[in-house]
């Protein structure tokens, strides 16, 4: 008898709900249970686990490693997906091995790369894949210096953190007043530079900021499964363009983020995103975790999360391409259940004995095309898979 899976996933984002909602819904028809962890004891991840505890906060890094390899140790986690202190964790990916629990993430060195953006631009750059111009900034002067040389040559300034994840602390700096027209609407992410200089000299320590010019879209996010033999099994680009997102296969988004993928060890789920600077793709930003959008690809038939944790088990699934590029579509928002008690709660039968994961059943030949996700929702039709890329997400 196959036994079940058990997985991991800490302190992640919401919408990987719909990561868990994927490997249940595995075209192998494992069985697959889900422990969760957050610090928010309302955080929808927590409902949607099988399993789940709240994190304690205050701990260290090493404190969190030590939390994290109990955690294993006593539920009898197979593979675990960490988010929170990733470059921690797999510096002891031995130990975890030790405790039997593979971790789906990258190598050390290919987290260290990607967690400072200085870093990562300089080396991408290296290898041949092109990335915007940029400037390091610390203090009010250097602040002005970039924005100068930004604006004398037709760009628009913006700034975000040298280290962080997502859209936090991104904005576009402009020289315009501050007026009623920024009290109109939903605040925006402009803000007026003299306000920031006054802003720099005011603080008592130093900022660590990336000021660039603002791309321009389509963006492409590009979602890679990579073995631990560096070599990609996936690479699936979803585009977006306001509103409107799709899925694109062209070699212009999908051979540099092989290249990046492959070349610094980013194994398992990584995303790597780019946008346009005039008329050429550049890197914008390199995750080394599962993007938050990943389950979108199952609009093209690819069940992305099972496959990554085949690879993690040592189950190699192979080259994964999309049997069809799916239409063109935008995202809502909906309603998720939340535990009827701010307190996790745990199955009835968790005291029983967690048995070990085996290899699974070879897989169906036939390629079973998964529900869509309550988000993505169908637009416009799509144009053709040759047509140009449309644009990311």
């Amino acid at each position: 008898m196959v036994s079940r899976v058990r997985v991991w996933l800490n302190r992640t984002y919401a919408e990987n709900v719909f990561f868990m909602d994927q490997l249940r819904r595995n075209p192998n028809d494992r069985a697959v249970e889900i422990h969760a962890t957050h610090a928010d004891a309302d955080s929808p991840v927590l409902a949607a686990a099988d399993t789940a505890d709240l994190e304690p906060e205050g701990l260290s890094p090493a404190g969190y490693v030590e939390f994290a390899l109990d955690q294993c140790a006593r539920r009898g986690i197979d593979v675990f997906v960490p988010r929170l202190h990733q470059a921690e964790i797999v510096a002891h990916r031995a130990d975890f091995e030790a405790v039997g629990t593979a971790l789906l993430a990258p190598t050390p060195e290919g987290v260290a790369v990607f967690h400072d953006k200085v870093v990562a631009y300089e080396a991408v750059q290296a290898i041949g894949v092109p990335v915007p111009p940029w400037w390091r900034v610390r203090t009010a002067d250097e602040l002005v210096a970039a924005v100068e040389e930004l604006e004398d040559g037709g760009h628009r300034p913006c700034f975000k953190p040298a280290s962080g994840a997502g859209g936090v602390g991104f904005r576009v700096i402009t020289r315009s007043a501050f007026s009623l027209e920024q009290l109109n609407g939903f605040p925006s992410s402009y803000v007026q530079l003299d306000t920031v200089v006054a802003a720099l000299e005011e603080a008592e320590e130093q900022v660590d900021w990336l000021v660039m010019p603002r791309l321009e879209q389509p963006e492409v996010s590009v979602d890679c499964l990579t073995g631990p033999d560096d070599l990609v099994r996936m690479a699936i680009g979803r585009t977006k363009n306001g509103r409107r997102r799709g899925f694109t296969l062209q070699n212009q988004w999908l051979e540099p983020a092989r290249l990046i993928a492959e070349g610094f060890g980013l194994h398992y789920l990584s995303n790597i995103q780019f946008r346009m600077l005039g008329e050429q793709p550049v890197l914008m930003d390199v995750n080394t975790r599962p993007a938050g959008g990943l389950h979108q690809l199952s609009l093209c038939g690819v069940n992305a999360p099972w496959a990554a944790v085949q690879l993690a088990l040592g189950e190699d699934p192979g080259e994964i391409a999309p049997p069809f590029l799916g239409q063109d579509y935008t995202v809502v928002s909906g309603p998720r259940p939340l535990r009827t008690v701010s307190l996790p709660h745990q199955r009835s039968e968790e005291k029983d004995t967690l048995l070990p994961a085996v290899p699974a059943p070879a897989p169906q030949p036939e390629h079973t095309v998964e529900p869509a996700p309550a988000t993505p929702v169908a637009t416009a039709t799509a144009p053709p898979a040759t047509a140009a890329a449309p644009a990311t997400a």
